[in-house]
């Protein structure tokens, strides 16, 4: 079916500058003066920049919970400020090379494998699909799977057409009418490196719970902020290549985020740690089980990012041909 039309932000008025009109800032919350995950109070800055040659909104800060060890874009954007970046610095097409691009293809189909050990899904929705590659390789190792691609970006509308996902949906999963269309109608769900990316990853994963089916499977990618490409810098780096400044809102502890699956009603399947491209990150499958998801809102976590993940949660068992580039 044709994609889901999304209205975009119009066209500006000459000389008009959205981030910087005087007033309210339509673009971000105001800023919080405790943690976004469990509450605390107990929070430093690690990061603040100016704006950068992309010209994204206002003075950049990232701060971090003393607590929990949870590091967050701090005011964060609201949803209107997340389309209209989206809307204004789209991801442009580029032809990677012949190298990368065999190892993206690689990437994606160790991710895919990871549902092997389960029943064949009968419908699969990517998250955060962008041109559709994921859909793409996956369809090899699922052959009798129907995909499906959500994206903020119209390169999903260019996923549809090229066939790569048979329903496309412009939009964000928690946006009412997007879930509500969607409820219950997915085996799988999948989110590749989207989860940082969104205003409020606690509400992602509810609304990726609403459009699941009982016993459906959360496969997530998710970077970690233990490795160095994760760590934060300190000092006075300001300029972040492509985006000049780093793109993720929220980088979570991989304990805060397990934890924070299991009160939302998932079971924890498999951990294991992958090399997406570029930064190291840990791969996530969990399955929604009937339980009943814990009231929304900040709950007390302590992380230490030093410890192990979780000495409960199985590793994940070998997957065949899997990239030498994955490897723990």
């Amino acid at each position: 079916m044709p994609p889901t039309p999304r209205p975009e932000p119009g066209p500006l008025a000459p000389g008009a500058d959205p981030f910087h009109e005087p007033g309210a800032d339509p673009f971000h919350e105001p800023r919080r003066d405790d943690c976004p995950w469990c509450g605390s109070r107990q929070l430093r800055t690690r990061v603040r920049a100016p704006e950068g040659r992309r010209r994204t909104p206002g003075t950049f800060v990232v701060d971090e919970c003393r607590d929990c060890s949870h590091a967050f874009q701090n005011p964060r954007p609201t949803t209107d400020g997340l389309l209209l970046w989206h809307h204004q610095h789209p991801v442009e097409d580029h032809i990677p090379s012949n190298r990368a691009c065999r190892r993206r293809r690689r990437h994606h189909r160790g991710a895919a494998r990871a549902l092997l050990p389960y029943p064949e899904p009968e419908s699969w929705l990517d998250v955060g699909t962008g041109h559709g590659d994921f859909p793409e390789v996956a369809r090899g190792i699922h052959p009798y799977t129907s995909f499906d691609g959500l994206d903020p970006t119209p390169r999903v509308e260019r996923a549809w057409e090229a066939g790569r996902v048979e329903e496309a949906y412009q939009g964000l999963l928690t946006d009412p009418e997007i879930t509500a269309r969607l409820r219950a109608r997915y085996d799988v769900v999948s989110m590749f490196h989207h989860l940082e990316h969104t205003a409020d990853p606690r509400e992602e994963l509810r609304a990726a719970r609403t459009v699941l089916r009982p016993g459906g499977h959360l496969l997530l990618e998710v970077p970690d902020p233990v490795r160095p490409f994760g760590t934060l810098p300190t000092g006075n780096r300001r300029f972040w290549k492509p985006q000049d400044r780093p793109r993720p809102l929220h980088l979570m502890p991989l304990r805060n985020l397990l934890t924070e699956l299991r009160s939302l009603g998932y079971e924890i399947l498999t951990t294991r740690p992958c090399t997406p491209l570029p930064p190291r990150a840990h791969r996530i499958l969990a399955r929604r089980t009937t339980r009943p998801a814990a009231p929304a809102g900040p709950r007390v976590t302590t992380a230490d990012p030093s410890a192990p993940a979780d000495p409960s949660a199985p590793a994940a068992p070998p997957e065949p041909s899997s990239d030498p580039s994955e490897a723990p």
